[in-house]
């Protein structure tokens, strides 16, 4: 990476073959004839770090960002994670996932762990006194550059050295504000921070560094913008019902819209049910850029933890199967069924989309049982009592259902009937009916549980 002439960064192979920062371009060149300059795009690296900052919510609703480094405040959710050395590998390896490189450092000032993790000691400083012992070693370069000058004109290298010098003095030499910096780094002096504030509305647009053909290699550019959701999502509280993808043209936009069984905040279900969509789309333009929303975001209520997670991860598994079925064989293609607002038993339920919205139906004021039978079976007549396998006993009813006067469909007919619980003779509940008109015929309509 070049800034001003100058090499600002270089990957591991321009490190092997001798390229340092602040190098001019010449030297680079002669040193790796073979090196590729990029010049330095600032608005790249900021919407990346609001990209990790909104997947850093998935370890801490409070961190800040300066202009080249993402810092979370940690101390509270310490005992949640399990320490310092279980959450800080967590929090390489979820950078490391988006396809980033990283150098990461804690310690109990803001500032201690900025400097730490610049000079790329990977240290994991505890308390205040680990801190201060791993900061004395640091070189001076640490410091603005002109009070790294000075500091060294004066045989001074680390920040022991300078630290040992009488305050007054050292501010005199390389100024207040040099002094300021590494009392608040040291703790000596308070380091307020700004809050990254989660946006309200998630719409997070993604450049891809080359035109995309094939719709599977948008998986890998897309899962940075998963993680940046699932952390966004995590530090609102909030899940998710639908979220789209917009895949860019040059001219074009193609919408892939993903719908979930129930509200989720899951990274990795957002990315399976992403992928068996992907695996089936042909693009019809090459793909320029990636904007993910969230478009149907919602509260989640706060479940009580229990002793044994087995039923939630029943329920989770059977949302994962639901949503990948209907991602390979399309949504109309796998359904579920809800309640419908009609009297008569046959048409009182519906086939309805597993991600759609049913209006609410007030439930019957008298039992239902919970298997109806496709077709009515008729029942024998002996005497005016209705028999099946042997003389059924009424228990309760008649309960009049006069409906369907309005539907001149044949299938859908009016009925006039009068229904019964019965009992039969093997102590199985029936639901029974009989019609109110001429010949009045006995049929089973359904078995209570």
């Amino acid at each position: 990476m070049v800034e001003q002439g100058r090499i600002l960064l270089g990957d591991q192979a321009a490190q092997r073959a001798g390229v340092e920062s602040g190098m001019g371009i010449a030297a680079a060149r002669m040193l790796a004839p073979a090196i590729a300059l990029v010049a330095r795009d600032r608005a790249r690296e900021t919407s990346a770090l609001q990209t990790l900052a909104c997947w850093a919510g998935n370890l801490t609703p409070r961190l800040s960002l300066t202009p080249d480094t993402l810092l979370l405040e940690i101390g509270s959710c310490l005992r949640l994670f399990g320490g310092l050395e279980v959450m800080v590998p967590l929090a390489k390896e979820g950078v490391q996932a988006q396809h980033y490189s990283v150098e990461i450092a804690a310690a109990p000032t803001p500032l201690g762990a900025h400097w730490l993790a610049q000079a790329r000691t990977q240290a994991l400083c505890p308390d205040e006194a680990s801190m201060r012992q791993k900061l004395a070693m640091l070189p001076v370069d640490i410091l603005p550059h002109k009070a790294a000058v000075t500091l060294r004109r004066f045989g001074i290298t680390t920040l022991a050295e300078a630290a040992r010098l009488p305050s007054a003095a050292l501010a005199r030499r390389i100024g207040r504000e040099a002094v300021r910096l590494i009392a608040q780094a040291l703790g000596e002096q308070p380091d307020p921070r700004p809050d990254f504030v989660f946006p309200e509305r998630f719409a997070l647009s993604l450049e891809l560094p080359a035109t995309v053909e094939y719709a599977t290699a948008l998986l890998f550019a897309a899962r940075r913008l998963i993680s940046a959701l699932a952390g966004w999502l995590s530090a609102r509280q909030a899940g998710v019902r639908e979220i789209m993808l917009q895949l860019r043209h040059r001219h074009t936009v193609t919408d892939v819209v993903l719908r979930f069984a129930d509200l989720t905040a899951d990274g990795s279900r957002f990315e399976r049910v992403l992928r068996e969509r992907l695996e089936r789309l042909t693009l019809q333009a090459p793909v320029e850029s990636l904007l993910l929303t969230a478009t149907q975001v919602v509260q989640r209520p706060h479940r009580n933890q229990t002793l044994f997670e087995a039923a939630q991860d029943t329920r989770d598994a059977i949302g994962n199967l639901l949503e990948r079925l209907s991602a390979r064989l399309g949504e109309k293609q796998v359904y579920g069924i809800a309640p419908h607002d009609d009297h008569r038993p046959e048409h009182a339920t519906r086939s309805a989309s597993l991600f759609g919205k049913s209006s609410p139906v007030a439930p019957p004021a008298l039992p239902r049982p919970l298997w109806l039978l496709d077709k009515p079976e008729s029942l024998s007549d002996v005497q005016g009592r209705p028999y099946r396998c042997g003389p059924l006993t009424l228990l309760a009813g008649p309960e009049r259902i006069e409906a369907g006067w309005w539907d001149t469909r044949a299938s859908r007919r009016d009925v006039r009937r009068d229904y019964f619980i019965a009992r039969s003779v093997d102590a199985r509940w029936l639901w029974i009916y009989r019609e109110c008109q001429a010949p009045g015929r006995w049929f089973l309509q359904g078995f209570f549980a």
